[in-house]
């Protein structure tokens, strides 16, 4: 395993953010596969469809999803429709829970610290210093 682990996510992550940004600027239509749990949906998809995904799950930005697609920050946001009745919602993907970006199922970005999962950090910064466990409630 990589030492540096954080660092090599955050490597990755730039390196995906370039390539979909050159897309984006290009109208160049591509795929997203993405780890489900990173991702948010405003509004919140009713059960029925959010029920049947899996672990991961396949975007294809094309048309109007490609058009409406930006970068804020460290997310690609898109609009989408979901399900029989083309449930409209706007899908915000954290760059660095892209497993890959393809064109015409050619890979052309693949991040593997994707599904690695992240350290837990603390909520209390107080907790980060072990001096400070006698502080706290056990």
């Amino acid at each position: 395993m990589i030492k540096n682990l954080e660092m090599f996510r955050n490597i990755k992550a730039k390196h995906a953010k370039e390539i979909l940004s050159f897309l984006l600027s290009e109208k160049e239509e591509f795929d997203l596969l993405c780890v489900t749990k990173e991702i948010s949906f405003n509004p919140l998809l009713p059960t029925h469809i959010s029920s049947a995904f899996g672990d991961i799950i396949l975007f294809s930005l094309a048309n109007y999803t490609l058009q409406s697609a930006k970068i804020i920050k460290n997310t690609i946001e898109f609009e989408a429709g979901f399900g029989e009745e083309n449930f409209g919602s706007i899908v915000s993907v954290p760059i660095d829970a892209i497993l890959q970006i393809s064109k015409n199922e050619t890979p052309l970005f693949v991040n593997v610290t994707a599904t690695i999962p992240k350290p837990e950090k603390p909520k209390n910064p107080f907790e980060m210093n072990p001096r400070n466990k006698k502080f706290m409630n056990e």
